[in-house]
């Protein structure tokens, strides 16, 4: 998946909001094009306060700075499904322990051709928004105290109506329907095993 991200303040997204049990009037950031290490709006749980409306650098892994924290050097936008399972890869305790949720209307893709071309392809929901599984984590600056939050959408090999446009991967795109939400976001819910029937390829855009 390549790292940007439709985010429109529509009634498309805001109502998937209020799905999620936010108020009709939310803010969160918005943009056509959000690009990966810039910060986005995602849903995550915790234990005193339900679930939040966090702002967060999607970027999993963080360098500290003398006053703050920038993207790592290493490329984490994106948390491949095969290695969230594996204990000791950068997203295995944040896939255990702080899930979160994306709202977007859509998201880009880019392909390089065999010819060296580059086509960019943009995505939307047909007639809704779509809820991206990801991950988060939050970090402490020993310095100035200062907490921020990272996230990471979990990526699938890509279903095979998206496969002419991106063939590595596509966003794991979550059902909107059932009672996966309660578990997917519940803090305390370590044992993995009931979600990884999610990690499926789902098409549910044009």
């Amino acid at each position: 998946m390549c790292g940007r991200l439709n985010v429109s303040d529509d009634p498309f997204v805001r109502g998937l909001y209020q799905a999620l049990g936010f108020a009709e009037d939310i803010h969160f950031l918005h943009s056509r094009f959000i690009r990966a290490a810039a910060p986005v709006s995602i849903v995550r749980s915790d234990r005193q306060h339900g679930r939040v409306l966090q702002t967060a650098l999607w970027w999993l892994l963080l360098d500290k700075t003398e006053q703050g924290f920038k993207p790592g050097k290493y490329t984490s936008f994106n948390s491949r499904y095969d290695k969230i399972t594996q204990p000791g890869s950068a997203s295995y305790l944040p896939f255990k322990q702080s899930r979160c949720v994306f709202v977007v209307r859509g998201f880009g893709e880019t392909q390089v051709m065999p010819d060296k071309r580059t086509l960019y392809h943009d995505f939307i929901g047909d007639q809704c928004g779509l809820l991206l599984g990801g991950v988060c984590r939050s970090w402490r600056h020993p310095n100035t105290g200062e907490e921020q939050w990272s996230c990471s959408v979990i990526t699938l090999p890509p279903h095979p109506k998206l496969a002419p446009y991106h063939s590595k991967s596509m966003p794991l795109i979550l059902p909107q329907q059932g009672d996966w939400l309660e578990a997917w976001l519940d803090p305390t819910l370590t044992n993995i095993q009931p979600l990884l029937p999610l990690l499926t390829p789902l098409w549910r855009i044009t």
